[in-house]
């Protein structure tokens, strides 16, 4: 789980049409955030079948800000967060590049 300060990387930017025009603003893959919040909430902006929802841990970041969830009750006024599995922390990405840079060439992985 994430730190909030802590730099994260977005390794997914694929959005649907509904995320999109809900959001006011949306992460780029490969760009660098920073984790302004940590929280609890849906997994998904619209329930699933039956109206179910998974539960995920979601992220503010400080770069970012949107309008209150326009699902929740109007007195919760809590902001959209995204899914954490969106992100990896900024030391792993760095770290894996650092490693692909000292391999010897023509090897892989």
């Amino acid at each position: 789980m994430f730190d909030v300060g802590q730099k994260v990387v977005c390794i997914n930017d694929d959005f649907s049409a509904t995320v999109r025009h809900i959001y006011k603003q949306l992460p780029l893959k490969d760009e660098v955030y920073t984790v302004r919040d940590v929280r609890i909430g849906r997994a998904q902006v619209t329930s699933g079948p039956g109206g179910m929802n998974d539960v995920s841990y979601l992220v503010l970041l400080a770069e970012l800000h949107n309008p209150d969830d326009p699902y929740m009750h109007e007195s919760s006024g809590e902001e959209m967060g995204f899914r954490s599995d969106r992100f990896a922390p900024l030391e792993e990405i760095e770290n894996t590049e650092y490693a692909e840079a000292e391999m010897p060439f023509g090897t892989t992985h």
